[in-house]
């Protein structure tokens, strides 16, 4: 096949017989090593000036300069800045954080392993063990307009201070009603009429 180009040169010295059809085999005419010459020099040429693509390129040093942008296809970025590389990478503005320091503004994060609660976490991947990690009890889950308080005790705080109300008691046990200068021990009254008059300590009981 002829050598029309570098490409189809041999790598073994004895198989190269000829440039473009010009015979340099042994015992070839003298004017065709001028020839050849030639050839070679216009072949060299058409590789510097790009006509000629090499098909095996090996570089192992130095730097490539002046080229049109690699092209993502052929291994590159297809650009000549950093931001335009990552655009055309498909990277996002995360890929710029270091990885000890992230900020993250949006969207969410999944797959994770349950984040400790030392991290700012729960430590658990569903609402009841998360509970469970932090020390709540089943009074977390209640409504602050509907509490049920079935057990424990209650101390330290009046019961209907800020918004009075009626209350309903099974049992209802005090030592002391009212304070010092009050009646600790006044009269008591079970009726079916509104309470009327008084003093400080009576108790009126309305069925």
């Amino acid at each position: 096949m002829p050598k029309t180009s570098w490409n189809d040169y041999s790598t073994t010295a004895a198989s190269n017989t000829d440039i473009n059809s010009i015979n340099i085999d042994e015992n070839c005419p003298a004017a065709n090593l001028n020839n050849a010459l030639r050839e070679m020099m216009k072949q060299t040429a058409d590789v510097v000036a790009g006509t000629t693509a090499l098909s095996s390129v090996n570089i192992t040093g130095g730097s490539i300069a002046g080229i049109t942008d690699l092209a993502v296809a052929d291994g590159g970025t297809g650009a000549s800045d950093a931001a335009t590389a990552r655009t055309n990478l498909g990277l996002g503005s995360v890929s710029t954080q270091n990885s000890n320091s992230v900020t993250i503004t949006g969207g969410s994060v999944s797959g994770i392993t349950d984040l400790a609660i030392v991290d700012g976490g729960t430590g658990a991947s569903d609402a009841t063990t998360a509970r469970s990690n932090l020390g709540l009890g089943s009074i977390s889950t209640q409504a602050s307009t509907n509490v049920d308080i079935d057990g424990g005790s209650i101390d330290g705080t009046t019961i209907g201070a800020a918004s009075a109300a009626a209350g309903t008691f099974t049992t209802v046990t005090a030592t002391t009603f009212g304070t010092s200068s009050q009646n600790a021990y006044g009269a008591r009254t079970v009726s079916t009429s509104s309470p009327t008059g008084g003093s400080d300590g009576d108790i009126w009981y309305t069925y």
